[in-house]
């Protein structure tokens, strides 16, 4: 049902996979990397150990194929007092070790000395997102909203994307402590400002095949 629900819609939401003390945990470790968060988190050794803790998830490890890596843990805190919003998006963009010249490969950039890359949409349709959230996120929370299937689409210009929203509606997903959303990065997702009094602390995860094409290398793999 889960693995249907991923392919067609671009995501599904599976509760339980961590506990509240292991959520505890983490929040103190994740914490300590920045505010509002950093996109170097795989680094640690604590990360790569999680990663391979929520992909071993009986439910989870049917929406990752057995030879993905994960390339890259994003820590995200989002409260009343570090606050944004996201615009409706996609995410198009894969951390790599070196500068490659091809055609194909474009929108070049660099975020906390990582350098960023998109590359073509084959590539794009096969990575696999994890979000992990570490406090439950209600409607006040600042709840990722997604619109399904869109992720079928192919990549979507800027312009494009809100009426590709307005057109399909979009889903608003609020999550309990220790659960998961896997979803494909070219999903279009978008986020309000948090309104409440309490924290969404978010630890992404993105996985992918462990070679690349163009000579491209990924930052990190674990």
């Amino acid at each position: 049902m889960q693995r249907r629900e991923f392919l067609q819609e671009g995501f599904t939401i599976i509760p339980g996979v961590l506990s509240d003390a292991e959520c505890d945990q983490l929040s103190l470790l994740a914490r300590s990397y920045g505010d509002p968060g950093s996109r170097r988190l795989l680094k640690q050794d604590w990360c790569t150990d999680l990663a391979e803790t929520v992909r071993s998830n009986p439910e989870v490890t049917t929406l990752i194929p057995a030879d993905y890596v994960a390339v890259q843990c994003t820590y995200f805190e989002k409260s009343v007092s570090t606050n944004w919003l996201v615009t409706v998006h996609q995410d198009l963009s894969i951390p790599v070790e070196i500068r490659v010249d091809h055609p194909d490969l474009s929108g070049w950039s660099e975020k906390e000395g990582s350098l960023y890359v998109q590359p073509p949409i084959g590539l794009l349709q096969e990575l696999v997102a994890i979000r992990l959230h570490l406090d439950m996120c209600g409607d006040d929370d600042g709840p990722l909203r997604v619109v399904p299937g869109s992720h079928l689409l192919g990549r979507i210009s800027p312009g494009a994307a809100p009426l590709v929203r307005a057109d399909r509606g979009e889903v608003v997903c609020p999550m309990r402590r220790g659960s998961v959303m896997v979803m494909r990065p070219l999903l279009l997702h978008a986020s309000s400002k948090a309104k409440g009094a309490s924290k969404r602390r978010v630890l992404h995860f993105l996985f992918g095949p462990r070679s690349l094409p163009y000579g491209l290398r990924w930052q990190d793999a674990a």
